[in-house]
């Protein structure tokens, strides 16, 4: 599944204006956080850690106005804990962000 960087582009823009390095430097800041959470999901050994890791993603994505990537959070939190199939999707949209 595709996710549209529309949002997080259109997001980061509105934070910087027209520098293209801040802009840069900010969607890898965001691409790091959201792979370092999942990251913790996949490796969570009990409930809490995925929880918090999961939360803390949905507060990336948030924050950065990806609401793809938030809704996938809202899953992981919804779910089971260690849910492969919620953590294929994840990735996925990371991908996909990373991508553009």
């Amino acid at each position: 599944m595709a996710y549209d960087p529309g949002a997080l582009n259109a997001s980061l823009a509105a934070a910087v204006g027209q520098d293209g390095d801040l802009m840069a430097e900010l969607r890898s800041a965001f691409i790091e956080s959201a792979a370092r959470q999942l990251d913790l999901m996949g490796r969570s050994r009990c409930d809490a850690n995925w929880t918090i890791a999961a939360a803390r993603l949905k507060s990336v994505a948030a924050s950065f106005g990806a609401r793809g990537l938030s809704g996938l959070a809202d899953e992981a939190l919804d779910g089971a804990p260690g849910d492969p199939v919620v953590l294929r999707k994840i990735a996925g949209a990371i991908d996909d962000f990373a991508a553009t």
